[in-house]
């Protein structure tokens, strides 16, 4: 019974999400997928509705009024929610940590990667040749030689960040 209701519902969910759905800025795929929600919740605890399409045209026109009410309330971040450029003491002070953890953990890297590394965070913002110059191999291993020892900084990181999740 159940998939035969949802098998006749479809079409005419297809047909009326996407009738409505732009005229709220949402998807009619976000629509159709909160409208089945709601007619599976139905169905766990009233059973199938007495007017299948009516029900579903209903669902519809609630759902669009919910996202609309929803849209309006919502407030868009007045920068992205990563950016650290927010200068208040707090994120200077965390900037700052991430910043020595990172430096502390390249001294740490094995063979020329500390060098390497060192050479890439520089402020000086030194070219690949200058780099390569500088350590002593071609430029074209340097992509090569650079990819490896992130690889070992993100191996020598991964503990270090879990730990601090675990206690903040």
């Amino acid at each position: 019974m159940t998939s035969d209701l949802l098998s006749t519902l479809r079409p005419l969910l297809t047909a009326e999400a996407s009738a409505e759905a732009h005229a709220t800025g949402t998807e009619p795929a976000d629509l159709e997928q909160a409208v089945w929600l709601r007619l599976l919740e139905h169905l766990a605890t009233d059973g199938p509705p007495l007017d299948p399409q009516g029900w579903l045209r209903r669902a519809v026109r609630s759902e669009v009024r919910r996202t609309r009410r929803t849209t309006r309330r919502e407030q868009p971040y007045r920068s992205e929610p990563a950016d650290d450029t927010d200068r208040g003491p707090e994120q200077l002070a965390l900037t700052a940590a991430r910043h020595r953890a990172l430096r502390e953990a390249v001294h740490r890297l094995p063979g020329r990667c500390s060098r390497l590394l060192q050479a890439l965070l520089s402020p000086e913002d030194l070219t690949y040749r200058e780099i390569a110059g500088e350590l002593g191999i071609s430029q074209g291993s340097l992509g090569p030689e650079r990819s490896r020892c992130l690889g070992c900084l993100r191996r020598l990181l991964t503990p270090e960040v879990a730990a601090r999740g675990a206690r903040g």
